[in-house]
């Protein structure tokens, strides 16, 4: 990755401090862990606009709801999603793009923002095999308070994040943020509080 695209990722959002990796991903001393989900909650407003023009991607059941495997090949499959996607989206808002905020969409064009990010690699790992119900997009708040979208991945071995402003694979508790709400595994269109989170600082609906 050249200066001026990471110049260009930190200006769209702040880094979260970086960690070892081995292969790709974070290689942590302790097992990851996972989140801790509390009942349903209000849908991302960029979700909401999202389904109404792709409702047959927020209507999805997915069929296998247990955790993926934690393999090496699933973790350096992560890895090279995360590093593919994150190296061909350049990283642009949406009220450049779109001239509004808040607009969830496929970065077909090649630009897109933080849920776009998500949304592509969301649907590569989800043609690779993976579950839907294990590529949940996430809301998070950075450690300087700014929302953020990453895409958490469920494993047998604890949450996982993939996030554009690093390729490293990341265990969730070890990325700084505080996580907020996520889809719900059952069902793409519904979202989940998780456990311990604060009030989210992006649009929602009710």
């Amino acid at each position: 990755m050249n200066s001026s695209t990471m110049a260009r990722r930190l200006r769209a959002c702040v880094a979260a401090a970086g960690l070892a990796v081995t292969g790709g991903w974070v290689a942590p001393a302790l097992a990851a862990e996972a989140m801790a989900t509390g009942g349903l909650t209000s849908q991302p407003i960029g979700h909401y606009d999202f389904c109404r023009l792709h409702p047959g991607e927020c209507s999805i059941r997915p069929p296998r709801l247990a955790p993926a495997a934690l393999t090496d090949g699933l973790m350096r499959k992560l890895a090279n999603v995360t590093s593919r996607v994150n190296a061909a989206v350049k990283p642009m808002s949406d009220m450049d793009i779109y001239g509004k905020d808040e607009v969830w969409a496929y970065p077909d064009k090649g630009v897109g923002d933080c849920e776009d990010y998500v949304l592509e690699k969301r649907r590569q790992l989800s043609r690779m095999g993976v579950s839907l119900a294990n590529l949940l997009m996430t809301v998070v708040r950075k450690p300087d308070g700014e929302g953020h979208a990453v895409l958490t991945v469920r494993t047998d071995g604890g949450d996982y994040v993939l996030d554009n402003l690093t390729d490293k694979v990341r265990p969730w508790d070890q990325t700084g943020y505080r996580f907020l709400k996520r889809q719900a595994i059952d069902n793409t269109g519904r979202w989940v509080s998780i456990r311990g989170g604060q009030q989210v600082l992006v649009g929602s609906v009710q």
